[in-house]
């Protein structure tokens, strides 16, 4: 994959205040879901090593420790820190606000041990922070769009994976055909028209996904972000496809986009973030 000092961040969300973690309005009617115990108190918001694990936390502005957050964990770029990785998604600002956990992870090499043990993450961050394991959801770009899809497939991690939005991932056709479909999941796949080292991939991947989900075809053209959604997928589990005109070293720039997305498909289950 490439290099950080090779990323770029496409227009799209507002940049300026995108690192700075937004305010949630907690549901006055939601029941506390981590009473008593360490995470009764907030626990600072910051860098953590555990293990070989290296990640940043971002919580609400106002976090609320009796409650289960929804978890967004963000892989990097091939070579990219926790900390360029925020800086590059934009995603802080636009997680946060709906009241989402973010873990931005520190790049390891790929290879199937490294991308298993970065699985753990989860785990790790629900050691610390109040967080609903039944909404655990991926993103990230180039490598950490492949991390995040080779996690959702693995049968010694997938049952840990709720949901997915992957940009520039390294997997084609071949490469999935040779996975088993997992139980279906939420699944946003990102894509530059203009990416010359994985030509094609974005559009191969969704249209696997679709088939693993059950999902028609789409009925309706791109919306003005490049946008389709395939339809009448089982088990309330979409599969969305945007292609916009970047190149591979260029984030979508659709930071709400992904929020919103991968939010809308928890609606009604109570924690927050989950119907506002």
């Amino acid at each position: 994959m490439l290099a950080v000092a090779g990323l770029s961040a496409c227009s799209g969300d507002a940049a300026g205040s995108a690192d700075i973690a937004g305010r949630y309005d907690y549901p006055a009617a939601l029941p506390s879901s981590c009473p008593g115990g360490p995470l009764a108190d907030a626990v600072a918001a910051g860098k953590v090593t555990a293990g070989k694990l290296s990640y940043l936390v971002r919580t609400p502005a106002n976090y609320d420790a009796r409650f289960a957050h929804p978890l967004l964990v963000v892989y990097a770029a091939a070579g990219a820190s926790a900390s360029q990785t925020e800086h590059y998604t934009r995603l802080t600002a636009a997680a946060t606000s709906r009241g989402l956990v973010v873990a931005y992870v520190d790049h390891r090499p790929m290879g199937l041990k490294n991308v298993v043990g970065l699985g753990g993450v989860a785990q790790s961050v629900a050691k610390r922070w109040c967080i609903d394991r039944q909404r655990v959801f991926l993103t990230g770009h180039s490598d950490g769009g492949t991390v995040s899809t080779a996690l959702a497939l693995l049968e010694s991690t997938r049952a840990d994976v709720n949901g997915i939005a992957v940009s520039a991932a390294g997997f084609r056709k071949q490469d999935l055909e040779q996975m088993q479909c997992r139980s279906p999941i939420p699944v946003m796949v990102m894509h530059g028209a203009k990416d010359t080292l994985f030509p094609g991939w974005g559009r191969e991947t969704a249209q696997w996904w679709a088939h693993c989900n059950g999902c028609a075809a789409p009925v309706v053209g791109p919306d003005p972000a490049g946008c389709v959604t395939y339809s009448n997928c089982a088990s309330a589990a979409p599969v969305m496809y945007c292609e916009g005109q970047q190149s591979h070293r260029e984030w979508p720039g659709l930071e709400s986009r992904i929020v919103e997305f991968l939010l809308r498909q928890q609606i009604g289950t109570g924690p927050p973030g989950a119907g506002t």
